[in-house]
């Protein structure tokens, strides 16, 4: 079985990849809605939020996790590795990777809560692979309340997401990293916002591919992984509105069950 662990409803783009990409796997996923948003906490809280998600992912049968929290993703990553005896997977080297293959001028856009923006990951470890690249950073705090909501089509949230992109798009970038996984439920207005020339990085499309390939190597663990296309998802908090986004992303009766982390 594939964990998957997010803050809130973010995490079901990892999800849905994972379900195009792994066709058939059995996946369980948790959200942590009661929790939610990680990228105001403290990087302290988030370890700890971290290290309790994958516990319990474990406990659920899980032989794999994929952090598909950007903010966990780019403080916790290290300590969960440490404590936890599975491959983990998260979510930010593989956008990285792929910006660089995918920007003509290595001029790269990254979107993110206060958080992960703070982190400097991307920015790192962009310049780890090319230090000659011009990484330029916008924390974005509004949006993920925003999707949570199921705010995606109004007319408040078009404008914001205008606001925060435009210091990006004077500085001219080609490449956008989505440097948070519930962005991609924006990914129609950002593209009108930021310009069409502007490429797109979904990090949970380039994770979900990273796991396929890392699977297709690794088929001693692929054999231990239930492939009878049963998904579980768990949430800390139970809320209507997450019920009705997850079943209209994933084109599917969505059954939510309740757990306390």
């Amino acid at each position: 079985m594939i964990g998957i662990f997010d803050s809130g409803i973010g995490g079901l783009t990892v999800v849905k990849a994972l379900m195009e990409h792994l066709y058939g796997y059995d996946i369980i996923y948790l959200g942590d809605t009661a929790r939610s948003p990680y990228g105001t906490k403290s990087p302290e809280t988030v370890k700890k939020y971290a290290l309790e998600n994958t516990e319990f992912l474990l406990s659920k049968g899980a032989k794999i996790v994929v952090i598909a929290c950007n903010t966990a993703s780019s403080v916790a990553t290290e300590i969960v590795a440490e404590n936890f005896d599975v491959p983990i997977f998260e979510v930010i080297t593989p956008a990285v990777e792929l910006s660089i293959k995918t920007s003509h001028k290595q001029c790269i856009g990254i979107i993110g809560t206060r958080a992960t923006v703070k982190s400097c990951i991307y920015e790192k470890k962009i310049k780890e692979i090319n230090p000659q690249a011009r990484v330029y950073s916008k924390s974005c705090p509004l949006l993920v309340p925003l999707v949570e909501e199921g705010w995606l089509n109004k007319p408040e949230t078009k404008m914001i997401v205008k606001k925060y992109l435009h210091s990006l798009k004077v500085r001219q970038i080609d490449t956008l990293i989505l440097g948070c996984t519930h962005y991609p439920l924006l990914n129609d207005i950002i593209q009108k916002k930021i310009g069409k020339r502007v490429s797109i990085i979904d990090s949970s499309i380039a994770v979900a591919s990273n796991v396929k390939t890392f699977l297709e190597k690794h088929w001693e663990l692929d054999d231990m992984l239930g492939k009878k296309s049963r998904y579980t998802f768990f949430v800390s908090d139970v809320t209507e509105q997450f019920e009705k986004t997850a079943t209209s992303m994933l084109k599917r009766n969505i059954n939510l069950e309740h757990v306390k982390i």
